[in-house]
């Protein structure tokens, strides 16, 4: 089970790297800029359709406890 510290590390490493996130539904989301995440103590809000100065069109909000792997988004 992941913790809202741990995909808070991903986000804030130096040499940030694009990620994906899967949920137990299925879904899965590209996290291609660090901030692009709002991270909460038990659930996260990601940002998306972004355009090209990184504002989002929409937000989806995914519970942590419902995160099953999180990957590199070039192993994905």
């Amino acid at each position: 089970m992941f913790k809202a510290e741990q995909i808070r590390e991903l986000l804030t490493a130096k040499d940030f790297k694009p990620f994906v996130i899967h949920l137990s539904d299925g879904a899965h989301y590209e996290i291609t800029n660090h901030d692009m995440v709002l991270v909460g103590r038990n659930d996260i809000h990601i940002g998306i359709g972004l355009d090209q100065v990184g504002i989002a069109e929409r937000f989806v909000r995914c519970a942590i406890m419902r995160i099953t792997r999180i990957e590199d988004l070039q192993a994905a």
